[in-house]
């Protein structure tokens, strides 16, 4: 019975050993793993003596574990007895502390209320530190306001000084809103002083900078001390009058070397070197200039390019014409030789175009001062003399032959066309009209060159014809009139002028045409008959009639025939025409009347188409296609 219990229970056993999952058995694992590591064979011997082999092995880490336990107690009974004895320090010394503690209570209390002064005082010397910071200029900033010498030269942080120091006298404001105002007008005096102070330095220094510009070297700087300068008017303008003085001076010496000279190495060359030729030597002086003045603007917008406080357009103009003054005396001098000493009519007119140019172009960039008055005077002495010549040149044309006083032309050929003289002078005044029209401002010219010519032209040509016969006189002014009308007629600006001459021209048609009919009316012996029709007499005598028809037919055959010989002679082939179909219209006009009267039947002619075979529309026809 028993032993079939023991086979259960070593059944069970072993069916527990069966079922069981080594691999998930961490215990079983590492015993069998530390098994492994002395029980190297399996034998029946050392089966046996397994039990007793774990068991010593036991016993052996059992010891090691504790001869390791005895050297720590050991260590820790020698750390519980440094701690006790730092435990008795510890005490005394806290012991020794109470009783220093209550015998420097005072001194402890006094250093605290010190230590919280000195925290109290530093905060109010950071503030101090600050607020000298903000409203006191430091050494470095006094020194660059002031200079390290007398002649010291601004630099650029000369500026930011001198901002730095506007801007502390601005933010005093702020401390007198606040309290302060001991303070803020103390500091505003004392800024006020260093601001003065600065920009008499600025002054001086851009005054002496000014005086010795020579190649126009205006820096930033120097614009920069103009800007801050504009706060002192009175400053300012002495700035700019010296800046002047030295430009004028520069521009004048310059001008003369240009003339004498010419630039470096000799070219250009000196502009004196073409004072042979009017033309190119003034044209070349008022180039030189037209090149600087500019220049010397510029400059001087360049100089007032920070200065917008203000407008100081008009000082800027007033220190440009100062500057360009300076020219004025070498120029109107050399200006005013040549027009003396030029007696060319057409030179002495291009030489005043170039000067009414230049005083146009001169005008947009200086505007007042002494150049502008010297061109103004030098371009109306230039139109004077050339008038003035242009008038001597008329007269000496038109002077009377040997030695004959007064003005006249040539007399009358028997053609009846206008003399040489006309022609010379129509030419003279085409060739200058010619070089009028290239400028502006030529209406003016043209008119009085037209003048100067055309109307002492006209009165001796109406007084070589004085001593002619009506219709010679007629004529031969109608070919004059006409010569100069067809002159004028291409150039602008002419129309009344040429109005008047047509006029003019009118009223010796008028007066061919008048001699012309008078002259028909005698040759168709229609005097009687016209006399008859302007009493109003109802009675025309038939033999008149008769006689008056056989010359009528005759003339509407030839009318050529009839004409006057002078008429042919008109130059204007309009102008014949034009006298020839007025002079037949009067003729037509009395045909007209003499007919209406005799085919009325209230004057008893008798056959009144065998008088008057032809109608007035047919006498027309014939004339008018004649």
């Amino acid at each position: 019975m028993s032993s079939s219990k023991d086979q259960d229970r070593i059944q069970k056993r072993v069916n527990k050993i069966l079922e069981a999952r080594l691999e998930s058995d961490k215990d079983t694992l590492d015993a069998l793993s530390g098994l492994s590591g002395f029980f190297t064979e399996n034998t029946l011997q050392n089966r046996r003596n397994l039990r007793s082999q774990i068991e010593h092995r036991s016993v052996g880490l059992n010891e090691s574990f504790l001869k390791a336990f005895r050297e720590v107690k050991l260590s820790l009974d020698t750390v519980c007895t440094d701690l006790d004895a730092m435990a008795t320090s510890v005490e005394t010394m806290k012991s020794d502390l109470e009783s220093s503690k209550a015998l420097t209570r005072d001194l402890i209390e006094q250093t605290n209320t010190m230590q919280r002064e000195r925290e109290r005082l530093e905060v109010h010397q950071q503030i101090a530190q600050a607020f000298l910071a903000r409203f006191q200029l430091s050494g470095p900033e006094h020194q660059l306001l002031y200079g390290t010498a007398k002649d010291a030269p601004i630099v650029a942080d000369f500026f930011k000084v001198l901002d730095r120091v506007q801007s502390i006298h601005a933010e005093c404001r702020l401390l007198m809103q606040c309290g302060y105002q001991t303070a803020a007008l103390d500091i505003m005096e004392e800024m006020t002083l260093h601001q003065e102070g600065a920009l008499e330095r600025l002054y001086r220094w851009t005054q002496n900078h000014c005086r010795s510009l020579e190649n126009n070297e205006i820096g930033p700087l120097i614009v920069e001390a103009m800007s801050r300068l504009q706060d002192r008017p009175v400053l300012f303008k002495y700035v700019i009058d010296e800046y002047a003085i030295a430009r004028r001076a520069v521009l004048v010496r310059q001008f003369i070397e240009a003339l004498t000279e010419g630039g470096p190495g000799g070219n250009p060359k000196p502009i004196e070197h073409h004072a042979h030729d009017p033309k190119r030597y003034i044209g070349d002086m008022f180039a030189w200039l037209h090149q600087s003045i500019p220049t010397e603007k510029e400059n001087l917008s360049l100089l007032f390019k920070k200065c917008d406080k203000q407008d100081i357009s008009d000082q800027l103009q007033s220190a440009l014409g100062y500057i360009a003054d300076g020219v004025c005396h070498p120029l109107k001098v050399r200006v005013e030789t040549i027009l003396q000493a030029e007696k060319d009519t057409i030179v002495l007119f291009t030489i005043s175009n170039l000067l009414r140019f230049y005083q146009q172009i001169m005008r947009q960039v200086v505007q007042g001062g002494s150049l502008e008055e010297c061109l103004v005077e030098l371009q109306k002495s230039s139109e004077q003399i050339y008038l003035g010549a242009l008038a001597a040149q008329v007269r000496s044309v038109l002077q009377r032959p040997a030695g004959g006083s007064g003005l006249a032309l040539e007399p009358p050929q028997r053609d009846l066309v206008p003399p040489p003289s006309v022609a010379r002078l129509l030419n003279m005044l085409k060739e200058i009209l010619s070089v009028a029209t290239m400028v502006d401002g030529r209406q003016a010219d043209i008119t009085k060159i037209v003048s100067c010519v055309i109307d002492p032209l006209l009165q001796s040509v109406q007084e070589s014809a004085a001593h002619l016969p009506t219709v010679d006189m007629g004529v031969y002014l109608l070919n004059c009139l006409h010569h100069m009308q067809s002159s004028l007629a291409v150039y602008e600006y002419m129309d009344e002028r040429v109005e008047r001459l047509q006029a003019q021209s009118d009223a010796q048609l008028d007066t061919l045409t008048s001699e012309q009919a008078s002259s028909l009316v005698a040759n168709l012996n229609l005097g009687p008959i016209y006399a008859i029709l302007q009493s109003n007499q109802s009675k025309i005598e038939t033999n008149l009639l008769k006689i008056f028809m056989s010359k009528m037919d005759a003339f509407l055959e030839l009318p050529e025939v009839l004409l006057l010989p002078q008429v042919q002679l008109i130059m204007s082939s309009s102008h014949r025409a034009t006298v020839q179909k007025r002079s037949f219209n009067v003729i037509v006009a009395i045909y007209k009347q003499i007919y209406e009267r005799v085919h009325d039947p209230a004057n008893g002619f008798e056959q009144p188409e065998q008088l008057l075979h032809r109608t007035p529309d047919q006498v027309a026809h014939i004339l008018t296609t004649s």
